[in-house]
């Protein structure tokens, strides 16, 4: 580890620098030979180098998301050549290489820091063996050297020798036991971190080399910290310790306002967003708006909780736009389809035609009391398709004010068929005999 550090030898001087500014604001207020003022200046350091890699966080972020967009292409890939591994990989890189994505993205956080991490471990190991480094002079090495944080000195590891410890006034035992509850803090915080990484924000429905990748990450970081640990000055172990949980923090931030389509976090903020956007009525953040907009331009290519955001505002009587935005419209919601295609209410509501013979059966249903608006319809309707019309429509014309009784039809359903044709069994007509004056 030593040997290692000394390559980063070039970036011990700022780093130095950085702490011994941070120890000279907190020494004023807990006193310059403290724990906490050392122990918040390395703190602090973590927090000034996380936020300067904030943009290579988000690139980190987009080519995650372009490694997404080309899950199904690897799927394609995947179920031609199932049978030839060599094959498959060889594909794999040919996506990778034409659309620009890289699978090792996802640890560029890591490697950017990894050079300040090593002139961490420098400045520390140089004030455990009681040498000036950097712009720490001898009176801020005695300064380092009385600090002490939960009583373990800031530069002692897990194996120090007794006699080590004992010349920065502590205890064996102490420094053991508060050097293995932090590599288990640190180790611990690892895996959760890329354990809701690969359970909430992974689309599962394909198995890409990405997902192994993660996968195997999961366990290789932790057993790595706690391998490597014992070996940390107690210092280092302050750094890692607080660039984990600043990770894990960031991490549970991204998952639950950008997650990955197709995963359980998207179903959770697709959730939480219908609830939102329909007590509301309207998308009110701009971010809502850009997960919106993207729903939408998606078209049929949606997913199942996709679909099920967009079923759900249709209910609400709300439609989402191509912008992002989404209004209030009964009626476009009603004709909506589940892809979000509206269909013109007119032809969701323009009855069905009916047939020539449900057209005769009305208006027999009517006989001897014709509707002043249903033969009318009929005989005009018989006209326009040019069948002639019968004698028995003719008189059913009224001649006089008051109408003829109505005979019920007899032979029951025959009765009823003879009627509806309005002929007899042989086939003459039997003209209606008009009623009396």
């Amino acid at each position: 580890m030593d040997t290692i550090a000394s390559f980063f030898s070039f970036i011990t001087t700022p780093v130095s620098w950085v702490i011994v500014q941070f120890h000279t604001v907190y020494g004023k207020i807990f006193g310059p030979d403290t724990g906490w003022a050392w122990g918040l200046s390395i703190v602090s350091l973590v927090i000034l180098i996380r936020i300067c890699l904030i943009p290579l966080f988000v690139k980190q972020i987009k080519a995650t998301r372009a490694m997404q967009t080309l899950q199904p292409e690897m799927k394609k890939i995947q179920e031609r050549y199932k049978n030839d591994k060599q094959r498959q990989s060889e594909e794999m890189m040919k996506l990778y290489k034409e659309s620009g994505t890289n699978p090792l993205s996802s640890c560029l956080p890591i490697l950017a820091q990894s050079p300040f991490f090593f002139a961490l471990y420098h400045v520390l190991n140089g004030i455990a063996s009681g040498t000036t480094i950097g712009v720490i002079n001898q009176g801020l090495l005695e300064s380092a050297q009385k600090a002490h944080i939960f009583g373990a000195p800031l530069a002692a590891k897990f194996f120090s020798s007794e006699a080590q410890i004992t010349s920065l006034d502590a205890s064996q035992t102490n420094v053991r036991i508060v050097t293995a509850v932090m590599i288990v803090l640190m180790s611990a915080s690892q895996f959760y971190t890329q354990r809701q990484l690969m359970t909430k924000n992974v689309d599962t429905t394909v198995k890409t080399p990405f997902m192994q990748q993660q996968k195997m990450l999961m366990y290789v970081f932790p057993v790595m910290f706690a391998v490597f640990g014992v070996n940390f000055p107690v210092g280092v172990l302050v750094y890692w310790l607080t660039t984990n949980v600043w990770t894990m923090g960031q991490q549970m931030y991204v998952i639950r306002n950008n997650p990955t389509p197709g995963s359980k976090a998207q179903a959770s903020y697709l959730e939480r967003l219908t609830h939102h956007v329909t007590a509301h009525g309207k998308a009110r953040k701009r971010s809502e708006r850009t997960i919106i907009k993207a729903i939408v331009s998606k078209g049929r290519d949606r997913n199942e909780f996709e679909r099920k955001f967009i079923n759900s505002l249709t209910k609400a009587g709300l439609v989402a736009q191509a912008d992002g935005s989404v209004i209030k419209g009964e009626a476009q919601a009603a004709a909506q389809t589940e892809d979000g295609v509206a269909a013109t209410a007119a032809k969701r509501q323009q009855p069905k035609r009916q047939t020539k013979a449900q057209r005769q059966s009305g208006l027999t249903k009517t006989a001897g009391e014709p509707s002043a608006s249903a033969e009318p319809i009929a005989s005009a309707e018989k006209e326009d398709s040019g069948e002639p019309t019968t004698s028995l429509e003719k008189s059913d014309e009224p001649q006089d004010a008051k109408p003829a009784p109505q005979q019920p039809p007899k032979g029951g359903s025959n009765g009823r068929s003879r009627a509806q044709s309005g002929q007899r069994k042989g086939g003459q007509q039997r003209p209606k005999s008009p009623s009396k004056k």
